[in-house]
C-alpha cells in the first residue's frame, strides 16, 4: 500500500535581503491572479547552485519532484550539501509548504530534522518529554506509558530530572530521538539524526530504526551524508542534485550513481590534507601496475605498487609511512604501514621515494579511496584523506582462468586437503 506520494514537488525562495521591495511584486502577483494568469515569478529562478553566484532573484530548492514510498519501506535520501534533501524533508514533515505540488500521506507523521527541536532549555528532560511529544501529536496519556521505555532508551535517567540546558549536544539529540522514535508514527522522518550521537547511541538508533522499518511494518524517511548507515537501513533511495531527482531505486545503485558522479579523483590530490610540517611531507603519489604503468582501475589478483615521493628536508630522525584503503561509504578495508612492520625510513637525503607493493589486489568490484600519513616517531607529519581514488574490478585472483561470481567482500588464499 502506497502511503506517501509526492507530487511535483517545488520549492522557491528570494535571495538577498527578503523583506525590503516586496509590495511592487505582491501588486504584480495580484494583478496576475484576477486575470486568471500564472505567478509570474514561478516562471523564473536560478538553480539551486551554491557554489556559483546568483544571477536572479529568486532560486529552486526543490524542482518536480516526484515519488512514492509504500508501507514498510525505508527509503534514503542522499545528496550533497545544498541538494534540498532537508528543504524536502521540511515539506513532507509540513513545516513549511511547497510552493508547488502536492504531498498525500495516510496515518501520522513523526520528524526529528534537528537536534533537541522543540525543547525548551529551561525545563527538565522529563518535562521536555512530554513537551515535545505534544508537538509530535501524542496525549499525555501516550507519553505517559511510555515514560520508562522512553528514558531507558535514551540513556539520561541520571539526568532526566536536570534543565536540558545542561545537556551536552549527544544527550540532547538522544533524548529527541527516544521521543520521535516511540511515537509509533505512521511515517518517521529522520534527517542526519546519526551525525550526533556516539557509537554506542548510533548502533542503538540504527537497530530501533530497523525495528520500526521491518518489525512494526512503519515508514522512514532517512535522510544521511553516511553511506554505510544508508545501504545498512534503506530498502531505496533517491538522490537529489541541485533541487532535482537525478536517480531513483536500488540502494547500492544510488550510492554508487552518488559516488560516481562526484569529483572523484584517480590521480594524487592533496587538497583535502592536514600538514603539521614544512620539513617532511609528502610530495607526490602514484599508483601503479607491475608494468610501472600509472593506473585508476585494478583488477583483482594484480600487484599494486604505490610509490611515495617524500620531502624529507632538515631531518635525520627515523620517519614512518602508512595507507589506508576505504570503501566509497568510508568503511575501512584494510591498513598498510611501516609501523606494523616496525621498518621506519631512516634517510638523509631531501628526498624519499618509498614503494608500497600489494603482491594481489584483494578487493572485488566498487570505487575505493587512499588514505595516507607520514609520522616522525610517534608525532603526525602529514595527513592525506581521499588522496587518491581507485576503481576495482574482478580479475583472475586465483590463477585459474575463472573469474569469481561474488561481488562483495575480499578474496583470500585457500587450501583444500
Amino acid at each position: 500500500m502506497i502511503i506517501l506520494k509526492a507530487e511535483n514537488i517545488s520549492k522557491q525562495y528570494r535571495l538577498g535581503n527578503v523583506g525590503t521591495g516586496t509590495l511592487s511584486h505582491d501588486l504584480n502577483r495580484f494583478w496576475h491572479k484576477i486575470r486568471g494568469k500564472e505567478d509570474p515569478y514561478l516562471k523564473v529562478g536560478a538553480v539551486n547552485d551554491r557554489s556559483s553566484k546568483a544571477t536572479e532573484e529568486y532560486v529552486w530548492a526543490l524542482r518536480d519532484i516526484n515519488f512514492e514510498v509504500r508501507e514498510g519501506e525505508v527509503l534514503g535520501i542522499i545528496g550533497k550539501n545544498g541538494a534540498g534533501k532537508s528543504t524536502l524533508l521540511k515539506i513532507l514533515s509540513r513545516v513549511t509548504s511547497p510552493t508547488t505540488g502536492i504531498i498525500k500521506t495516510k496515518g501520522r507523521i513523526a520528524s526529528l530534522l534537528e537536534v533537541g527541536t522543540g525543547f525548551h532549555p529551561e525545563l527538565t528532560g522529563r518535562e521536555n518529554i512530554y513537551l515535545n511529544g505534544a508537538i509530535l501529536g501524542m496525549t499525555r496519556a501516550e507519553i505517559t506509558a511510555k515514560l520508562d521505555e522512553i528514558i531507558q532508551f535514551s540513556g539520561c535517567e541520571m539526568y532526566i530530572d536536570t534543565p536540558v540546558k545542561r545537556y551536552s549536544s549527544g544527550m540532547t539529540v538522544r533524548l529527541a530521538f527516544a521521543v520521535a522514535a516511540h511515537l509509533e508514527p505512521d511515517i518517521l522522518v529522520v534527517d542526519e539524526v546519526l551525525a550526533v550521537g556516539d557509537a554506542e547511541f548510533q548502533k542503538k538508533a540504527v537497530g530501533k530504526m530497523q525495528d520500526i522499518s521491518q518489525g512494526d511494518g512503519r515508514t522512514v524517511l532517512f535522510v544521511s551524508h553516511n553511506m554505510a548507515a544508508v545501504k545498512n537501513l534503506c530498502t531505496r533511495a533517491i538522490v537529489l542534485e541541485h533541487g532535482k531527482t537525478v536517480f531513483e531505486g536500488d540502494t547500492d545503485e544510488a550510492i554508487n550513481f552518488y559516488i560516481r558522479n562526484q569529483n572523484i579523483r584517480f590521480q594524487f590530490n592533496s587538497e583535502n590534507r592536514k600538514k603539521l610540517s614544512n620539513d617532511i611531507f609528502i610530495e607526490n603519489i602514484r599508483v601503479c601496475n607491475s608494468m610501472n604503468e600509472i593506473i585508476d582501475t585494478a583488477l583483482s589478483g594484480e600487484n599494486i605498487l604505490i610509490e611515495f615521493s617524500i620531502a624529507n628536508l632538515n631531518n635525520t630522525a627515523p620517519i614512518h609511512v602508512g595507507a589506508g584503503v576505504y570503501s566509497q561509504d568510508d568503511e575501512q578495508q584494510f591498513h598498510c604501514s611501516t609501523e606494523v612492520l616496525d621498518q621506519p625510513y631512516i634517510s638523509t637525503k631531501s628526498k624519499i621515494i618509498a614503494q608500497l607493493s600489494i603482491p594481489k589486489w584483494p578487493l572485488t568490484n566498487g570505487h575505493y579511496y587512499f588514505n595516507f600519513y607520514l609520522r616522525r616517531n610517534s608525532e603526525l607529519m602529514d595527513h592525506i584523506v581521499q588522496g587518491i581514488w581507485i576503481k576495482s574490478e574482478k580479475g583472475d585472483y586465483y590463477e585459474t582462468g575463472i573469474v569469481p561470481s561474488w561481488n562483495k567482500g575480499f578474496y583470500c588464499e585457500f587450501e583444500w586437503n
